[in-house]
């Protein structure tokens, strides 16, 4: 249903098609200039030809000052009517301009530059098109005759929900993705200049491989096959390393099914590099080289302001292997517990475990709950258990270790680095380890690639690999808490409401009143959620009640096991 304004805007779309405009006309537009280069270029009386947005206007007779906003900023703009019209028929400024243009339409405008008596640089309008009609009007913030500022468009979900607007009337938002596109650019040249190749790999897998997620599940028709979005693009690059390129790196898109927060998206950017003939140690040191260039060129220093934080940049960063991080924090030698042994100790430290977890998870757990986020400036962890580490080279002085870092910042991981495994043996028998964590109902274990073990039996040169997380990295250098806050199009849920059927049916299946709402957001249907094992929803449900904090009770894998009778 719309609105009132929605329904008077589409009265004078109706009126200015009876005057013969077109609000949709389909010829270029010339422009020969921006707000930009009018203000730093200003010439008195030079002619322009311009176009943006009308953002605001203030008419008064047959004179008015307005400002049009293009992809730069905002530029004051004056119509005066006889300019506009110099003959008798005025009916462009009293009919068109004034009663039929809405704030938010976009417009061309030829005109000459000028100074108004208070010093504001303006456009003398000579002649204005209408190019773009719009039908809704812009949320945009009002103020008061003291300076305050109501009405503003803050609210998250809208802003993510409507980029478009977002960007439009919130401008300072633009800031933030130009400079990720800046921080792309710097790390493409930073790769360029070392003569590495950039490159492109499948989206679509037959094979998820590379990384422990959850992949997104599809099915290809003509060949019927079920594929899957890519988790990762490391075995695809080092096939390439195989074949002979010394250095390759991809910006890739990726993608987990797994949970939101403000560090994670299910659809998220990430650059991957891996150079032969090179080791773990070498590439701290080319990432802290990488980011602290990148701190330089973007903000002509290593320091970074994060909240109330200041990041440095400025290599060498702090190293710290992860079972020594742990036993710093917890007081706790876990380097040499085995599976039981573990899991008693995480209970113990007040972290919820289960059965389907290995070595490397209850590790992971470990040191995820218990020293993560002590790490604020930029810190290695090292040195990880091989459970943990499935593609990575063994440790040359620990054969129980493996040569991988972890970069932590502001308590968060930014890059995952290896030594990367070349034995196709051990490759193969890692990947065996991980079909039995999968056997055990984790839905994170890696499939095993027989092709990626056939490529290696071939031969594939020392390696060491590295994926930085771009989203991540755009929040550091952009003083942002929040990953939807540097993704144009974070993903969201659709804007239905929850229907009263969709409650019973969970109602149904013997879940608890507490827990229906979360197993909504998680599962959207019954369906979905009986199409795993129960195995699956019991960790699955109790990460997400972890991740959001929620005071009810974790589940017992009894309960959610009944569920599926």
């Amino acid at each position: 249903m719309l609105s009132e304004q929605e329904q008077i805007r589409r009265e004078k779309l109706n009126k200015l098609k009876e005057l013969g405009i077109n609000p949709y006309p389909a010829p270029l537009y010339p422009i020969d200039t921006d707000t930009n280069k009018i203000v730093s270029n200003f010439l008195e009386n030079k002619s322009v030809s311009i176009a943006g947005r009308l953002m605001s206007r203030r008419i008064q007779g047959k004179a008015s000052f307005a400002e049009i906003q293009d992809k730069i900023g905002k530029i004051q703009v004056y119509f005066n009517r006889d300019e506009i019209c110099p003959n008798d028929d005025k009916s462009m400024y009293n009919e068109v301009y004034k009663k039929l243009l809405d704030i938010g339409d976009i417009i061309g405008i030829e005109g000459t530059l000028f100074t108004t008596q208070v010093g504001q640089k303006t456009i003398l309008v000579k002649k204005f098109t209408l190019l773009s009609k719009s039908l809704k009007p812009l949320p945009l913030p009002k103020s008061d005759s003291e300076g305050n500022v109501f009405d503003e468009f803050t609210d998250p979900e809208l802003r993510y929900r409507q980029r478009y607007v977002d960007l439009i009337v919130n401008p300072n938002i633009k800031e933030t993705f130009l400079k990720r596109t800046k921080i792309m650019n710097i790390m493409r040249s930073f790769f360029n200049e070392k003569e590495y190749l950039e490159v492109e790999t499948p989206i679509l897998q037959p094979i998820p491989g590379g990384a422990t997620a959850r992949p997104f599940t599809t099915h290809h028709n003509a060949l019927n096959i079920p594929l899957y979005l890519r988790v990762a693009n490391e075995l695809y690059l080092k096939r390439l390393i195989v074949g002979g390129f010394e250095g390759v790196y991809e910006f890739a898109k990726a993608f987990r099914n797994e949970g939101m927060d403000r560090t994670h998206n299910p659809e998220f950017t990430m650059v991957e590099l891996y150079v032969a003939y090179k080791d773990y140690y070498w590439m701290m040191e080319t990432t802290e080289n990488l980011l602290e260039n990148i701190a330089n060129e973007l903000n002509q220093t290593s320091k970074v302001e994060l909240g109330d934080k200041t990041i440095d940049f400025k290599a060498p960063y702090k190293r710290i292997s992860i079972l020594d991080s742990i036993k710093e924090y917890t007081g706790i030698d876990v380097s040499n517990m085995k599976e039981i042994e573990l899991f008693e100790t995480a209970k113990k430290l007040g972290i919820e475990v289960n059965k389907t977890m290995g070595v490397g998870k209850l590790i992971d757990e470990i040191f995820g709950e218990k020293c993560e986020h002590h790490y604020i400036q930029p810190t290695f962890i090292t040195d990880y258990p091989k459970e943990m580490s499935p593609l990575t080279k063994e440790h040359r002085d620990n054969p129980n270790l493996t040569e991988r870092f972890e970069l932590l910042v502001n308590g968060k991981e930014l890059a995952n680095a290896y030594s990367e495994l070349n034995d196709p043996i051990d490759q193969l028998a890692r990947f065996e380890d991980q079909l039995k964590l999968s056997k055990k109902g984790d839905d994170e274990a890696m499939f095993i690639d027989n092709d990626f073990i056939r490529a290696l039996e071939y031969g594939m040169p020392p390696t060491s690999g590295i994926g930085i997380g771009i989203d991540r990295l755009v929040m550091l250098f952009t003083n942002n808490q929040s990953i939807q806050e540097v993704i144009f199009f974070p993903q969201m849920k659709p804007e239905t409401s929850k229907s009263k059927s969709k409650r019973e049916d969970f109602v149904e299946i013997g879940i608890d009143e507490n827990w229906i709402d979360h197993v909504i957001d998680v599962y959207s249907s019954k369906e979905n959620l009986l199409s795993n094992k129960p195995t699956q929803v019991h960790q699955k449900l109790n990460g997400y009640r972890k991740k959001n904090k929620l005071s009810i009770d974790a589940l017992q894998l009894n309960d959610v096991e009944k569920w599926f009778i």
